[in-house]
């Protein structure tokens, strides 16, 4: 019958995806500023990255379910990233596309960081959320 009956569950990627969109959507991300918003958004999902690491960083092939759960993940940030841009947290002309992959490439790296696994406090959701964000509206350039 497949992993879609009740007695088998879904696979673990699957699971993990569904739990990053749940993490999203927690975050009641249009309830708040683009700021506060984001750093929700982002703390939580290093959270549950931080739980599934080895499942989402080795996911299987998309399955129909996987990839639609991928597409609603993409949707929530491209959102995000759109009312970032209109209040201002963004350049009007930032090519968001560009934006999201850095953003997603940031929340991979933070929970990778050289040393982090000797201090625990280095892998606390809101201090790297605050790094994330910190880095993906202002760069390593000198603050002005």
């Amino acid at each position: 019958m497949g992993w879609l009956s009740d007695s088998v569950p879904p696979p673990a990627d699957t699971h993990a995806k569904q739990q990053l969109v749940d993490a999203i959507e927690e975050a009641r991300p249009d309830a708040a500023p683009a700021l506060v918003a984001l750093h929700r958004v982002t703390a939580n999902v290093l959270r549950v990255k931080n739980t599934w690491r080895f499942t989402l960083s080795h996911a299987t092939a998309h399955t129909p379910i996987a990839a639609a759960l991928w597409e609603e993940i993409n949707t929530h940030t491209v959102e995000l990233m759109n009312r970032a841009q209109r209040e201002g947290l963004l350049a009007p002309d930032a090519d968001l596309e560009w934006t999201r992959q850095v953003y997603y490439a940031l929340l991979s790296e933070a929970l990778d960081r050289p040393g982090a696994d000797q201090d625990p406090a280095a892998q606390d959701p809101d201090a790297l959320a605050t790094l994330v964000i910190d880095t993906l509206l202002h760069g390593a350039g000198p603050r002005g």
